[in-house]
């Protein structure tokens, strides 16, 4: 995603092995959908590195110094695009878990509001 016309994500890392069977999408992956992916991101920096004997990632490196690793293993190339873009569109921020809990001063007079029927 860009922040004030800003691309966040710097670096894309795509990890894989050239034997294991659980990189067979990644690889496919890497010679059909990857050259287009490079084309219509040229702020994109793409590198490909070889991990003999591991299951295969994909690491975003964005400006703010986060990264996220995204597991490709045993995924079709389709769904290795939409996982390259998913990194490409976020902003590389920290999951924020909101609060559930309602606190106020001034509770309200007819109840806290619920999802359940009261017949």
């Amino acid at each position: 995603m860009a922040l004030r016309g800003v691309w966040q994500l710097q670096k894309l890392v795509v990890s894989y092995c050239d034997w294991g069977g659980s990189s067979m999408g990644l690889r496919a992956f890497m010679e059909s959908h990857l050259p287009a992916l490079k084309e219509v991101n040229p702020h994109l920096e793409v590198v490909t590195e070889l991990n003999r004997g591991q299951h295969p990632f994909l690491k975003g490196l964005y400006k703010n110094k986060n990264e996220r690793v995204v597991s490709v293993k045993n995924l079709a190339p389709d769904e290795i695009l939409s996982q390259a873009t998913r990194l490409r569109n976020s902003l590389g921020r920290k999951v924020v878990k909101l609060r559930t809990i309602h606190v106020t001063k001034h509770p309200s007079v007819q109840g806290t509001w619920s999802t359940k029927l009261k017949v």
